[in-house]
């Protein structure tokens, strides 16, 4: 009997446009650092929905990721560390981020992050096509399958998802004021909805409550779902498990 190797997946590529995936970053790092600058000593401490991670732990992973793309010196500095520490990759990645930055106060953290927030969008705004179009090397974990994307899925699109949901992340361990709107959250919302709804390729009527939300439907005959768009996002990311049917269907952020 002959068998046939499945086909090799395209990495995946952003569905924004740069214009666009670029004013999301520079909003969602603005947020970013209002937010933490707004906390008062003691949430810092707080353990997050992340295992292992309280909000400073988390707050210098995000000053790592921003510093990564602020450099090419910085990124390459950490890509090599993280590579050779084995194990997944991205998990090491952030690993060092944090370890690397520990000894840093709260407000040392914000002060950083307000000052390479900036070069961090102008650094990912001017990667040329050449090395935005190029597949990173190392393979990413989405649920339980491998995939590959290109430099430019990741500068326009996970590394504006990363701190969006670690935003969600840091209020709902502080019980801070979680800013939502239309214009700003809203895109990324329907671009995570794009998406998923690529990846399960399933039909379905989708509503979304909340400042952010909004009316899908692909299809017919799917299930009706109605939820909350922080909920939604949660359930996609993994941290709402255990879900089932079309929500199991994990995206990366």
């Amino acid at each position: 009997m002959t068998t046939t190797a499945p086909t090799p997946t395209p990495p995946r590529t952003p569905q924004l446009s740069r214009p666009v995936a670029m004013r999301l970053a520079a909003t969602e790092y603005q947020r970013v650092i209002d937010l933490l600058s707004s906390l008062p000593p003691a949430d810092w401490s707080k353990p997050t929905d992340c295992p292992n991670w309280d909000v400073r732990a988390m707050a210098t992973h995000l000053l790592g990721m921003a510093e990564m793309a602020a450099s090419i010196r910085e990124q390459s500095r950490q890509v090599k560390a993280a590579t050779k520490r084995g194990g997944v990759f991205l998990d090491a990645l952030t690993g060092l981020q944090v370890e690397q930055r520990r000894h840093l106060t709260p407000d040392q953290i914000t002060v950083r992050l307000k000052k390479v927030a900036p070069k961090a969008v102008r650094g990912r705004r001017l990667a040329p096509g050449m090395v935005r179009r190029r597949t990173m090397r190392q393979p990413q974990l989405v649920g339980a399958r491998e995939e590959m994307w290109t430099i430019g899925f990741l500068l326009d699109v996970i590394l504006t998802r990363d701190p969006w949901m670690h935003r969600i992340d840091i209020t709902r361990a502080t019980g801070a004021a979680h800013l939502l709107t239309a214009e700003h959250d809203g895109v990324l919302i329907a671009d995570i909805v794009t998406e998923w709804a690529e990846r399960h390729g399933q039909p379905f009527t989708l509503h979304l409550t909340g400042p952010a939300g909004g009316r899908w439907t692909v299809g017919t005959g799917g299930p009706q779902l109605e939820l909350d768009v922080v909920d939604f996002c949660r359930a996609l990311s993994g941290r709402a498990h255990p879900t089932d049917g079309l929500l199991s269907t994990e995206v990366p952020f």
